[in-house]
């Protein structure tokens, strides 16, 4: 598949449209988000549409020079300026304060960065109140497809009868899973992939991690990457993972958040509400990229296809990626989170929109819905009430089903076709 990240066969990306409106309102959009994402490619096609705009990147060493010895200079720009790796410069964000302060026009910066720019220790707070940031994941599976998803859309309406599955096998869906979104893995064949994936998490905690923390334990790191890779779909004990890679446990936890600095990880905070008081607070561990996760604990659509234990937790995994990327482009704002009892109900993702209404999405690996695996959704309804809008057992089936009182069953295609 050549030709995923740009040129003729550029794949419109989610974010585009909400970059473009950021900038009609909003003085400097920060656009976030993993390397290889594509976001420079993102950009590049926004700037050949505004007259007059102009890019400067970091990972150039002579602008680089540039930007520490006279910082003001290189900020000014009568038009839109980009400014690519903007962390690599932290002394910039003072001189944009400036410039935006004397001239309050929208659109004037785009600012982007492979870690999270305005929350790294070494960049100063300036700039609050300024910008707009959103955040530019690997390729959805929408995206990939070239489809308009309308799956969150329908799920904040309480109704998937305008949807229907594409037909996609189970063996289709740990494809899918094990190929990811980053546009440069999924050109790849499989072996091939694997050789991209093991490069690109060497090269971030070689020249990203080690470098945010201040960290030479190297060996440390790498295996630390690895075991949180193995916990996703379980709740996030940073004592399990110390005991497992032999360091203590605020040690796991802050390299853990460092993973999370350059979009390895993200944190799934748990959802909780007075009438559930019996909800464990604990958050889970989302691998930004289903197949870079799948890669780091070893699996291949083969072996997740005949029941391996992590078949499961790495399909989880995959829906609420997917879920998380289709969030900013729906019709309503709304967060994910996921919920689970003391008692051990779960339901393994949670949206809640502004207003506080509430939907409920269980995954399952099989191709049929059973009426235990609907506890969790149900036993959230009926907490809930009237806020409750519905809940999905997302599955690798083919029907899409309503199941009685807000409860659905519908095939995990529905998240792009």
């Amino acid at each position: 598949m050549p030709g995923y990240s740009g040129g003729r066969n550029y794949v419109p990306r989610l974010a585009e449209a909400a970059i473009e409106s950021a900038l009609s309102d909003t003085r400097v959009v920060v656009v976030n988000g993993a390397r290889q994402a594509g976001k420079s490619t993102v950009v590049r096609r926004i700037l050949r549409r505004w007259t007059g705009s102009a890019e400067r990147r970091l990972d150039r060493p002579l602008e680089l020079a540039a930007a520490r010895l006279d910082p003001d200079a290189f900020v000014r720009h009568d038009g839109l300026l980009a400014i690519d790796e903007i962390q690599r410069a932290p002394d910039l964000v003072l001189s944009i304060k400036d410039e935006v302060d004397l001239d309050p026009r929208p659109g004037r910066f785009i600012l982007t960065g492979s870690a999270r720019v305005l929350g790294l220790r070494a960049l100063p707070d300036a700039l609050v109140g300024r910008t707009e940031t959103i955040e530019l994941w690997p390729f959805a599976q929408a995206e990939i497809e070239r489809r308009p998803p309308a799956f969150v859309d329908s799920l904040l309406r309480g109704s998937f009868d305008g949807l229907a599955g594409s037909g996609t096998s189970r063996e289709e869906y740990f494809e899918r899973l094990v190929r990811g979104g980053f546009p440069e893995a999924v050109r790849r064949d499989h072996r091939r992939r694997g050789r991209f994936f093991e490069s690109y998490v060497d090269d971030l905690i070689d020249r990203d991690v080690t470098a945010l923390g201040d960290i030479g334990r190297r060996v440390a790191l790498a295996r630390l990457v690895g075991l949180a890779a193995a916990t996703v779909g379980q709740l996030y004990v940073p004592a399990r993972l110390a005991r497992a890679a032999s360091i203590d446990a605020k040690t796991a936890d802050r390299y853990v958040s460092l993973f999370e600095e350059v979009f390895l990880f993200k944190r799934l905070p748990a959802w909780s509400a007075s009438s559930t008081r019996r909800a464990v607070g604990a958050a889970k561990l989302l691998g930004v990229d289903s197949g870079l996760v799948a890669d780091l604990v070893g699996r291949g659509p083969g072996r997740l296809g005949k029941g391996d234990p992590m078949a499961g937790p790495l399909l989880e995994n995959f829906v609420l990626s997917e879920v998380a990327r289709l969030l900013p482009v729906a019709a309503e704002r709304a967060r994910l989170f996921h919920f689970r009892t003391k008692d051990g109900v779960e339901v393994d993702g949670v949206v809640e929109t502004r207003d506080r209404r509430i939907a409920g999405i269980e995954v399952k690996a099989s191709e049929s819905v059973r009426p235990e695996d609907l506890r969790g959704l149900a036993y959230l309804r009926d907490r809930v009430g009237d806020d409750f809008v519905a809940g999905v057992v997302l599955h690798t089936g083919r029907a899409i089903r309503s199941l009685g009182d807000r409860l659905w069953a519908a095939p995990i295609d529905c998240l792009w076709s």
